[in-house]
């Protein structure tokens, strides 16, 4: 009887780039785009300097780029720190019902593969194309139930999407590809106890999940083995990490059997805030709440929001913590704060998550009149929806209600607004005659014979002709 990695294998190995749409192929390339811009903005910050300099440090054969750094090391080193740049301001894409963050794993792992082989830039992209559509599929089979048992779901499928990554440009056969999907499954792992101090490790979680993919793929190619029935099987990853009684074979064969018919990197989102993409929704609803009606902060006596139980002790509990951050990374993942944020100063920005931004007392007192209830009718995770209630100190409620987030297949980004955010981003980390040759290099990846012409505009290299 054939297993789920057995069809997720014969998958990978069957598409080509020539079998892609110009939908899903200029989809992806966005995502390399926006991608790409977040790692070179997180080369610049603490967090980012440190993967770096650990990457250098594992160093390795020098046969893949560190995006914002100088000199190449291990495709494995390099998909560590990548991953870890490309997630590490949580200003990444999302899709939705999933509820897992695909680029910083995909598209780290096809670079630093890509280049290591010497792959084109259509090979590498349509690797990258494969690992989001395993990523969502997993995603999909039981969503909502990683995050309800302290996993985060995105650190889980990650070493299954960049095994497949690296497994399609590495060549592997079907039997090594089903090894390196079995052997990724041993190294699933990450927590959410970040959540309790904004403490880095949720950063780390892409870059992990990309380096255990190499790892994987490298290790069936010399033939090691991993189990057959690693999804389905009775102590395998769903039983292991969702729960037996949250797992439905049959839900897993039926996201199995889409593969390849329905392409889930056309519903991504794109984010326009750099925070948990679960607080989007009611932070547009804020801010047309400020742009409408401009409440002056003193005047907030309140602002309540409706929201499902899901992301609840994510986002809002313990409420009294969540109102008052203890520094930028955890102000990310606290409702309350984007909220207030969102009200007082307008659309937020990375600046707005700095350690002096989330202590600014006017954000606060808003912030601290900010609280929840519970909406039963919402369908979470499937859609995360958004609503905002401001009452006044002259009697007067303020109200709004958004039912997906902007930047998905609902309310796409235009295409000026996605290539402002990556000009904003790479600005940080490059001069702009890089920044524009890197954004004309990503939107032709196509064309591009050898990935490494694209790469070495990642680092300090004079720009290539």
């Amino acid at each position: 009887m054939r297993s789920a990695s057995d069809e997720i294998a014969e998958f990978l190995l069957e598409v080509s780039s020539r079998s892609l749409s110009q939908e899903v192929l200029g989809q992806a390339k966005l995502l390399f785009l926006d991608t790409v811009g977040i790692a070179l903005a997180s080369s610049t910050m603490d967090f980012g300097r440190i993967a770096i300099r650990g990457a250098q440090r594992l160093g390795g054969r020098p046969e893949s780029s560190l995006i914002g750094a100088k000199g190449r090391v291990s495709a494995s080193a390099a998909a560590l720190a990548n991953g870890t740049l490309s997630h590490g301001l949580d200003y990444d894409d999302t899709r939705e019902e999933a509820i897992v963050h695909t680029g910083c794993v995909a598209v780290p792992t096809a670079l630093a593969v890509g280049e290591a082989v010497g792959a084109s830039g259509a090979e590498t992209l349509t690797a990258a194309i494969l690992g989001v559509e395993v990523m969502c599929a997993l995603g999909l089979v039981a969503p909502g139930s990683f995050h309800a048992r302290s996993f985060h779901p995105t650190a889980l499928c990650a070493p299954f999407a960049a095994a497949a990554v690296a497994g399609k440009l590495y060549g592997l056969s079907k039997e090594q590809m089903v090894h390196a999907l079995g052997i990724a499954g041993s190294q699933s792992s990450g927590i959410i106890e970040y959540l309790s101090d904004g403490s880095w490790t949720k950063r780390l979680h892409p870059g992990w999940g990309a380096h255990a993919g190499v790892i994987a793929a490298l290790l069936a190619r010399e033939g090691f083995t991993g189990p057959r029935t690693v999804y389905e099987g009775r102590s395998g990853f769903f039983a292991a990490f969702a729960g037996k009684e949250a797992f439905d074979p049959r839900r897993l064969k039926a996201v199995v059997e889409r593969l390849g018919t329905s392409w889930e990197i056309r519903n991504l989102t794109f984010k326009l805030y750099p925070c948990g993409s679960i607080s989007h929704p009611y932070m547009d609803c804020a801010l047309r709440i400020r742009e409408q009606h401009r409440p002056r902060p003193e005047e907030i006596v309140e602002v309540c929001c409706r929201t499902s139980e899901g992301p609840v002790p994510r986002l809002w509990e313990p409420l009294a913590e969540k109102q008052r951050p203890p520094n930028g990374y955890a102000a990310k993942f606290s409702l309350p704060y984007s909220i207030a944020t969102s009200l007082v100063r307008g659309r937020a920005r990375l600046s707005d998550f700095s350690e002096e931004a989330v202590r600014d007392p006017q954000v606060l007192n808003v912030a601290a009149r900010v609280r929840y209830e519970i909406d039963p009718t919402s369908d979470y995770p499937r859609h995360f929806q958004g609503h905002v209630r401001v009452t006044l100190t002259s009697g007067r409620v303020l109200e709004e209600r958004q039912d997906h987030p902007r930047g998905g297949p609902d309310a796409p980004l235009a295409l000026e607004e996605l290539l402002e955010k990556f000009r904003e981003n790479s600005s940080l980390a490059l001069p702009a005659r890089r920044v524009a040759a890197l954004e004309e290099r990503i939107l032709h990846v196509e064309d591009v014979h050898r990935l490494r012409s694209l790469t070495s505009l990642f680092g300090g290299s004079p720009v290539p002709p």
